[in-house]
């Protein structure tokens, strides 16, 4: 194949961009190159989809600080094309990576969205019911396998700030949707309220969790999770039963 792609990927390749980025509220760089040659697209064949993106941000304030996903044998209605679509006739799966950073999480724990589900509980703290407002959360990717947290709550009642700090081991679900915290340790001011921990542990786990990154007619599965210090990568199966589209 030439370097330069032919008018048929050109236009795939538009089509793709323009569906992907509708999904998305920004994003800094979005590359998608679809292999194939006219005889083939006219068959419905494609031959290879591979996506790159770089500060992808979600829905729920969700940044992605690179997406990479790879398709192969991919079947195609070769008539979509013609109406800047990709339609796929039958399923196929893909590999993906997911790369998060330590900033990405903090942006994701300090956002208006997770501030008000935190605020929505009512939760036991030295036996009183009470409300929490989040003053500022600081997630940190130590390494050794590790995630750890330091938050700062205030209780709405009394006025009354705590700290709240621990660190966890993150394990991936046997589906491979979920990811839950593991071995807690608790930080120097020990544990406050098993509640209070409970409620930011779950939303940790929930602002890991796959389903977070499925884009529309994609679901991706993890097989692995990998922590290096100030970056968490996810390695992934995904299951694509249509490109998005605009």
């Amino acid at each position: 194949m030439p370097d330069n792609p032919g008018l048929g990927e050109q236009a795939l390749n538009k089509a793709a961009e323009i569906g992907l980025s509708s999904q998305l509220d920004e994003v800094e760089n979005l590359d998608i190159d679809i292999k194939t040659d006219p005889l083939k697209l006219v068959q419905g064949e494609v031959d290879s989809v591979t996506i790159e993106g770089e500060g992808m941000v979600m829905q729920k304030d969700l940044r992605m600080e690179e997406f990479d996903m790879q398709m192969t044998n991919v079947a195609i209605n070769p008539l979509s094309v013609a109406f800047g679509k990709i339609e796929l006739t039958k399923p196929t799966e893909a590999n993906a990576q997911v790369v998060l950073t330590e900033t990405d999480i903090n942006r994701a724990f300090n956002s208006e969205y997770v501030r008000s589900q935190l605020q929505s509980q009512k939760i036991h703290i030295n036996g009183q019911l009470t409300t929490i407002e989040p003053q500022h959360v600081d997630f940190r990717l130590p390494g050794d396998g590790k995630v750890a947290l330091n938050a700062s709550i205030k209780l709405v009642e009394t006025g009354e700030n705590q700290q709240v700090a621990f660190s966890a081991v993150p394990r991936i679900s046997g589906n491979g949707k979920t990811v839950t915290l593991e071995n807690v340790e608790y930080g120097e001011s020990g544990e406050i309220s098993p509640e209070l921990t409970k409620a930011l542990i779950d939303k940790t786990s929930e602002i890991l969790n796959l389903s977070n990154f499925d884009l529309e007619g994609m679901s991706l599965q993890v097989n692995q999770l990998k922590i290096e210090v100030g970056k968490l990568t996810l390695e992934a199966e995904a299951y694509v039963e249509q490109i998005p589209a605009a």
